[in-house]
């Protein structure tokens, strides 16, 4: 070894050394407050550590047991924890950055991919969902209701059904620009039902099978004196198809979608009709009105009270 380094070496070996003396002042505690009494208590100390080390044969100079014994008194090797604030704070979680890092790494790209699922995708899907209704509703709707009048107008051969139509027009723009969706697509149903009963073309026919009666007698709740007579009826299509049609009961005030129902006759007319089934079985005169195309009623060809139940 070179004397430069020799010379460097120095200093460090003496404050390894004045840094093991403190060590041992303070497990050994017994000396400290048995030597430290009196006024020679920094040179019997002194005396006892060299003791102590020529005990382990170490020899070590009294200058570095006098500056072991200054350093334990002024607390010189003796770590202080620093001072809380931001600094510090700073300073442990970049040291513990390993521990921590990782998660916060992983929620923050978490919250980043929610981010760009809300605000990048979902938001502008909401929006574009919201503009689509508002389109349909300012537009698209009054546009089919536009459609539908025309048809009728068209179509119809009764003036009963413009006049229909005019007033569920206005009720449906009315419903359109107040925003009332629901009303609005009530509207177009009910101007869709107008224009479909335009265009039905049925023939209303006794019904006259062995296993459903053909006509019926009640006595109405309200007046228990009265009797009112009915005919079982069914609509026939030009195909022979059998239609479901709504119906309102009399009875109940309730409309219900039926193939047959029950036409409320005079008792002559049932009367009639009984004694044709009597005859043979089978009732020849079993038309009772027609529906025509372009019509909303059907016109009858025998008297009827205007009546009509779903249930007997």
């Amino acid at each position: 070894m070179s004397e430069a380094t020799a010379k460097t070496a120095a200093p460090l070996d003496e404050v390894m050394l004045a840094m093991d003396v403190v060590d041992t002042l303070r497990h050994r505690q017994d000396l400290v407050t048995r030597e430290l009494s009196g006024a020679s208590r920094e040179a019997q100390l002194i005396e006892r550590l060299r003791a102590i080390y020529q005990q382990q044969g170490i020899d070590v100079p009294d200058h570095i047991l006098k500056e072991g014994v200054s350093a334990l008194a002024e607390s010189r090797f003796v770590y202080e924890p620093p001072a809380p604030g931001l600094g510090t704070t700073l300073a442990r979680l970049y040291v513990g950055r390993k521990t921590w890092g990782k998660p916060v790494i992983a929620g923050f790209l978490a919250l980043v991919v929610l981010g760009i699922g809300y605000f990048g995708v979902w938001q502008p899907y909401q929006n574009g969902q919201a503009e689509q209704a508002r389109i349909e509703l300012s537009q698209g709707l009054p546009a089919q209701m536009d459609a539908l009048y025309q048809t009728i107008y068209e179509e119809t051969k009764v003036q009963q059904a413009v006049v229909q139509a005019d007033a569920l027009m206005a009720r449906g723009k009315a419903y359109a620009a107040e925003g009332n969706r629901t009303g609005a697509e009530d509207i177009v149903a009910r101007l869709t039902g107008l224009r479909d009963q335009l265009r039905q073309d049925y023939t209303l026919r006794v019904v006259n099978r062995s296993d459903v009666q053909s006509a019926f007698w009640t006595f109405p709740e309200i007046n228990t004196d009265a009797t009112n007579y009915y005919l079982v009826v069914e609509a026939i299509d030009a195909d022979g198809h059998t239609l479901s049609l709504p119906i309102l009961n009399e009875e109940n005030g309730e409309t219900e979608t039926v193939s047959m129902w029950g036409v409320r006759v005079p008792e002559s007319v049932y009367n009639a009709v009984a004694a044709d089934k009597r005859d043979d079985g089978i009732i020849q005169a079993n038309e009772v009105g027609r529906k025509s195309d372009g019509f909303l009623e059907v016109e009858y060809l025998m008297p009827v009270l205007g009546g009509a139940v779903t249930r007997w």
